[in-house]
């Protein structure tokens, strides 16, 4: 349920990425609709791979949906800020963190942000989410078949 969900986005998000690449060879060079079908293919694509990773097949991605939505919006919205900012940078600019506007955004908001929502949400729902006592025993019977398989091989 929870991959076929995931699909979606990756599909979506790969097309996304595919035509804004394609319109970089029209006549006249990139029309400016092409960085921000990067964008959202980014962001698409990234959301949706992380929701393929995160299913678990019959179980849907319950509460994981909202950091993965937090994630997305994080991305566009960074993206699309640092994409909109006019070019303005010049020497003695005001500067975000130590860093110029368009690379805060980026670093913070799309490298950080994520970074310390994500792993905690996961350390939060690994108990429910990931594997349970049924799983656990499915990795053991398959490890001792493997081992008997290997020790039957070796005399």
């Amino acid at each position: 349920m929870a991959a076929r969900a995931g699909m979606a986005p990756v599909l979506l998000g790969t097309s996304a990425v595919a035509v804004a690449y394609a319109s970089a060879f029209l006549p006249g060079g990139a029309p400016g609709w092409g960085a921000w079908a990067m964008v959202l293919g980014i962001a698409s694509l990234s959301v949706g791979l992380m929701m393929l990773g995160a299913s678990r097949q019959g179980r849907p991605l319950g509460v994981l949906v909202w950091p993965l939505a937090f994630t997305f919006v994080a991305l566009v919205g960074c993206f699309g800020v640092a994409l909109a900012l006019p070019a303005t940078e010049v020497a003695g600019a005001r500067l975000w963190g130590g860093l110029p506007a368009r690379t805060a955004l980026i670093l913070y908001g799309i490298g950080a942000l994520p970074a310390l929502v994500l792993p905690l949400v996961y350390a939060r729902t690994f108990r429910t989410m990931t594997l349970d006592s049924a799983d656990i025993e499915r990795i053991r019977a398959a490890r001792r078949a493997t081992e008997s398989t290997a020790s039957a091989g070796n005399p």
